[in-house]
């Protein structure tokens, strides 16, 4: 069985997801795909799921490389735990071609491609690094926008109406944490 696995870190990034699906499916994913729109630092609760639904026989599609590991040693750790299975792993983007664990060679070609990807994204994070100091040094970098504290009025007027922070961030669109912040950093009788 083919099994497919698609992943965007973030909940905005809907277009990615439905063009992982879509390629995923052209390829013959049609019966089981797992999918989350998490970042591959955090808890993947799909992969884990996919890792564990996957017998013996079976084939594990992702679209790129980037969407399944985190850095050559998550890559090496979910190739050894799909070998376990006898699971083989197949990358449809990869360079223009695909490949497939079923081989030595494409082992070989994943494991080297997975090095020059962590390598590259270390290099990508380390020149993002500088170029922010810069910024800063020349006094031209702001941040990110505070989303959540802009809607601390709003915050604010649910929590007086007694409605609850997980009703409160649902219905604000920002994390259940940045309610508690807002209420937190609040004293009483001083709104902004």
């Amino acid at each position: 069985m083919l099994i497919g696995y698609a992943r965007t870190s973030t909940t905005e990034q809907t277009a990615g997801l439905q063009a992982q699906l879509r390629e995923l499916g052209a390829t013959g994913c049609n019966e089981k795909v797992f999918f989350e729109q998490v970042s591959s630092v955090a808890v993947r609760t799909q992969l884990e799921a996919a890792l564990d639904f996957v017998r013996e026989g079976d084939t594990l599609a992702v679209t790129r490389l980037d969407r399944l590991a985190r850095s050559t040693a998550d890559l090496l750790a979910i190739i050894a735990r799909l070998e376990v299975k006898g699971v083989s792993l197949r990358i449809l983007d990869f360079g223009g071609t695909s490949v497939d664990t079923k081989s030595p060679s494409g082992r070989l070609m994943l494991t080297m491609f997975g090095a020059l990807a962590q390598f590259e994204r270390e290099l990508m994070l380390t020149r993002q690094r500088e170029g922010i100091e810069k910024a800063k040094a020349e006094g031209r970098y702001k941040g990110r926008v505070p989303t959540a504290r802009a809607k601390a009025k709003d915050v604010f007027a649910l929590s007086d109406a007694g409605t609850g922070a997980k009703a409160i961030a649902a219905k604000l669109s920002i994390s259940r944490a940045s309610v508690y912040r807002i209420l937190a950093d609040s004293k009483p009788g001083v709104r902004a």
